[in-house]
């Protein structure tokens, strides 16, 4: 969950700097077309997976440090 959020975070940063627009378009809105919603979307879905992977990883590096077995080996 906090890795949403995270995840969330830095897209809407990123976002706002390569296109100097608050808001990524919504494949709903009608105004945007697909080479603005799709790029948009793949940029969100990178970063995201780029997020939950850090997560996952940290955390099992701490449970490795902690129990001295790496979790699902």
């Amino acid at each position: 969950m906090i890795g949403g959020l995270i995840g969330g975070q830095i897209f809407k940063l990123v976002w706002k700097r390569i296109a100097d627009e608050d808001d990524a378009p919504d494949a709903r809105e009608s105004e945007y077309g697909w080479g603005e919603v799709l790029p948009a979307a793949a940029l969100q879905g990178a970063i995201f997976a780029l997020v939950k992977a850090a997560v996952d990883r940290g955390g099992a590096k701490g449970f490795e440090r902690l129990t001295g077995v790496w979790p699902g080996d």
